[in-house]
């Protein structure tokens, strides 16, 4: 099965090497392609926050987990699979952050705590609600 996907956006912001960590004040803006108006953000900044799809487009394949490994390169921290961990070396290169919303203006969204470098393609915007937040205690190791 082959799966294509094309942008609906990029981020622009001041990180421009990739790296894992202090991403929670990193304002973005992700500018929509010329595929959209304005009006595909109208309502957004009724709510505050955004679930972001991104493409890791600089994620070296050669790196991609498949097996164990220790998250972040921790050797402290004990070897896990790559579905129970958020690195960017993923099989299918796709990102995923909640973040704040700032405001969005035109055809661009400003966002605090995107985990995505400048000119990272963006795959979806969607709208945090609460109905669709888990309802239990959220667990991790």
């Amino acid at each position: 099965m082959k799966i294509e996907l094309k942008p609906v956006g990029f981020v622009k912001n001041s990180r421009k090497e990739i790296s894992d960590d202090f991403w929670g004040n990193i304002i973005s803006e992700i500018h929509l392609t010329d595929e959209f108006t304005a009006d595909a953000l109208k309502g957004i900044n009724e709510f505050s926050h955004a679930e972001i799809i991104f493409y890791f487009d600089k994620a070296d394949e050669s790196k991609v987990g498949r097996g164990l490994r220790h998250p972040r390169d921790n050797k402290n921290w004990p070897e896990t699979g790559i579905f129970a961990m958020r690195a960017k070396d993923r099989p299918n290169h796709l990102g995923h952050t909640i973040v704040k919303i700032l405001n969005s203006e035109g055809n661009v969204l400003k966002v605090q705590g995107l985990d995505a470098i400048d000119n990272t393609p963006i795959i979806d915007i969607k709208p945090v609600l609460k109905e669709f937040l888990p309802r239990e205690e959220v667990t991790q190791p």
